[in-house]
């Protein structure tokens, strides 16, 4: 990524980013593959191999061929990891 990250906030809520830990990507990564997984635009999300997620890990932003793909539309609930754990 050639932007750093300090500079990119979530379109959403304006909150800075972090890279998303990798259980949390292998998990929405399965979600995807199943068909189960979603983006906020309602549609079903595309393969993703990294991501960057908000502060408070509500929504994450998917990182394709290095490019962080910042629109609202593509972001994805990530809260959705506390709802399959319980």
């Amino acid at each position: 990524m050639d932007v750093p990250i300090e500079l990119l906030r979530c379109p959403l809520t304006g909150q800075t980013l972090r890279h998303a830990d990798e259980n949390l990507i292998r998990e929405m990564q399965h979600r995807q593959q199943s068909g189960s997984l979603r983006n906020r635009g309602g549609e079903i999300a595309e393969p993703f191999a990294d991501a960057l997620i908000t502060a408070d890990g509500a929504w994450l932003y998917p990182i394709r061929s290095g490019i962080p793909v910042m629109l609202a539309g593509e972001a994805i609930e990530a809260a959705v990891r506390e709802q399959l754990r319980r």
